[in-house]
Parts: structure tokens; C-alpha cells; sequence
């Protein structure tokens, strides 16, 4: 399974060094500028390293104690990027496992996270796969709502059967409920790897706090139920029979993609974005979670109808970008696919710099 790394900084030059470091060592990255935005990604999903930027000392502190004390990320490590002058106790104290000094030196900085590679290796946990049969529903590119089969589930992701061939690396809108509960699960995925049977894996890569807590919740009364079960059984049973017992290295996977790998490249992110309906001055409050020339996904419990004309607000450091927009693919209680309606040069060029500021790393002419 390829390791993973949510890389919290502002600073451009430092989140393109550390970006080609980490991808260097296969380890995939998701950048993020917005420590609010960080603290939701850490609820919502699992992470091998947490690269935070300790500018802002008491914030960053505060982050890395909130990463802690997040049930999917307890053994999480963390590298901690500060000034020569800071006094890094506390942040030690509060479970960074490395720091890196200002100015970052490539050299330097590639040393350090070798050593922070091979320590998430070891603190790698694997996760338990339960089996389960249920039907779940997946949308992908351009097709809604496809029947599929559910195989088994775990907290990474899922494994399920389709008779369609889904796109290699591609990103996949599912919904299901679990067998004994009524609420359904809503979330997005990456195609991991499918075979010749029609057998897909595929990684999570979105998960809404609400299905978050569902899925924990059912995995967990799954498990302790398979482990009284097994205590309860007879002397001559083995340990390899229990459920939670049959561990696997998620779901074979074989990288991760950075995005959506349609015909357009596509970048991942974690922006506020303000969505306005074009007959309304009422904003909803969303996240950006990837953006290209063309459009972008914004996360929402509240989605819109396809066709909806929309004005969306984008704030970063250095940008506001504001743009009008279509909403082209609706998943409810998870998001919207809106294709971007660029009137002027102007508006060309924001969405241009808005790609410059979550672009991981620059494209390098060869």
C-alpha cells in the first residue's frame, strides 16, 4: 500500500521542495495551506505523516495534538518544519517524531525523511478486512449510478465486484448501506487496482465525518463481535479463523493517484469555497477538494441539480478568485462536478493562479 502524507504549509518554495521529496520516496502527498482545513482532513481520513509548518507555533502545536487524538491517525508521524529560533520542546512534547530546520535544504530535508519514511513503515498498522454482501451503486467519468456488489470493507477502503470496467486510477462516487444499518454510507474513492473477474479495489479518498463515524462504528462492532466469537470457541480453533485476525495491507495497492486522471489534469486540494446560486445572495459553505483549467469538485452535504447555474468565491493568502460556473454531476450528501464558465481573460488567468497555488510541485521541462 502506497504510503500517505498531508503536508500542511503556506510557503510555496518549502511545498515544492518537500513535494518532490516525498514523491521521490513514494510517498503520496496532499498539500494543504489552511490549518482549519487540515484539522477536517485528519477526522476524515487516514495519514502515514503529517508535515506541519510551525510558523504559527501555538496553531501548528494544537494541530499536531488534535492529530493524537484522532482514532485513524494516533500513529501518524509527524515532521515538524520550524526556524532556526524556535524552541521546539513543546512541539516534541506534543508528538512530533522530526523537524526540519529553515531554509529547507533539499539534501537535508531528503535525509530526514528517509529516516521518517522507514518509521512509518514500522508504524504502519495493517487493517482488518470484513467481508460483507451488499449492493452499492458507483459513479464514475461519465456514468451515473452503475450497479455493483460490495465483497468486503475496511477502514482504508473497499473491495467490490462490477461488470463494468472501471478507468485505472480514476475517482469513483459510491454509496451503500451496511448489512444491519439503515444509513447510507456516502463517499468518494480511487481505483486502486481490478482484475480479470471484475474484482476492483479501490482506496477512500473523501469520507464525510457523518459516514466516517458509521463505517468506524460498524467495523468495530464487527471486530469485537469475531473476537468473542473466537474466545468462545473450542481450544483446537486458530487464531487465523477470527475475522479480525485475517489482517491484509489494505487493498493491494499499487500507488495512488494525485487526482481525477481524466482527459485534463487534475489537482488535489482542501480550500473554503463560498457557492452561491446565481438567483440567490444566501452562500453555502463547501470544500474544494480538486480544480482544473476547466472546473472543479466541491464536497457538500447540500448539492444542487445538474445544470444549476453557480457563482463560486475561492479565498487563499495571496488570491480571491471569483467565478461563475454548471454544476454537471450531483452525488448527494457528498458533493458536485461543476464546469467553470470563464467569461473574460481574466477570469482564465485566476483559475490559472489558483492551480499555481495547490500545484504540488512545478512541471519541469525535459
Amino acid at each position: 500500500m502506497a504510503l500517505t502524507s498531508l503536508l500542511v504549509c503556506s510557503d510555496r518554495h518549502a511545498v515544492q521542495v518537500l513535494s518532490r521529496i516525498l514523491r521521490d520516496l513514494s510517498i503520496a502527498v496532499e498539500p494543504c495551506g489552511d490549518l482549519r482545513m487540515a484539522r477536517a482532513r485528519l477526522e476524515d481520513r487516514h495519514f502515514d505523516a503529517l508535515l506541519v509548518d510551525c510558523q504559527d507555533g501555538s496553531a501548528a502545536v494544537a494541530l499536531i495534538a488534535q492529530a493524537r487524538d484522532t482514532p485513524t491517525n494516533k500513529s501518524i508521524v509527524v515532521i515538524a518544519v520550524v526556524s532556526e529560533e524556535q524552541e521546539v520542546g513543546a512541539i516534541f512534547a506534543k508528538g512530533a517524531n522530526f523537524v526540519l530546520h529553515r531554509p529547507i535544504s533539499h539534501e537535508r530535508a531528503a535525509h530526514s525523511m528517509r529516516a521518517a519514511r522507514d518509521l512509518m513503515r514500522n508504524e504502519r498498522r495493517v487493517r482488518t478486512r470484513i467481508p460483507v454482501q451488499a449492493d452499492t451503486s458507483i459513479t464514475y467519468a461519465d456514468k451515473e449510478n452503475v450497479p455493483a456488489a460490495l465483497l468486503d470493507v475496511s477502514e482504508d477502503g473497499i473491495s467490490l465486484h462490477s461488470d463494468n470496467k472501471l478507468p485505472p486510477y480514476g475517482k469513483v462516487y459510491f454509496q451503500f448501506a451496511l448489512p444491519g444499518s439503515a444509513s447510507l454510507i456516502r463517499l468518494s474513492g480511487e481505483v486502486m487496482w481490478q482484475d480479470s473477474s471484475g474484482r476492483v479495489g479501490i482506496r477512500f479518498a473523501q469520507v464525510p465525518g457523518v459516514s466516517r463515524r458509521l463505517l468506524n462504528h460498524w467495523l468495530q462492532a464487527k471486530i469485537s463481535s469475531s473476537s468473542e466469537v473466537a474466545a468462545s470457541g473450542s481450544e483446537s480453533s486458530t487464531g487465523s479463523d477470527d475475522p479480525s485476525l485475517r489482517l491484509s495491507a489494505g487493498l493491494g495497492l499499487l500507488s495512488v493517484s494525485a487526482g481525477d486522471r481524466r482527459n485534463i489534469s487534475r489537482y488535489p486540494c482542501c480550500l473554503g469555497v463560498k457557492v452561491y446560486r446565481t438567483d440567490s445572495n444566501v452562500a453555502t459553505r463547501c470544500t474544494l477538494i480538486d480544480v482544473s483549467p476547466g472546473g472543479c469538485y466541491i464536497q457538500s452535504n447540500e448539492t444542487f441539480p445538474s445544470g444549476t447555474s453557480l457563482e463560486l468565491v475561492v479565498r487563499t493568502e495571496d488570491l480571491q478568485l471569483r467565478v461563475c460556473g454548471t454544476v454537471q454531476s450531483m452525488h448527494p450528501g457528498f458533493g458536485m462536478g461543476v464546469e467553470f464558465t470563464l467569461r473574460t481573460e481574466d477570469h482564465r488567468k485566476q483559475v490559472q493562479q489558483l492551480i499555481a497555488c495547490v500545484e504540488p510541485q512545478p512541471k519541469l521541462l525535459m
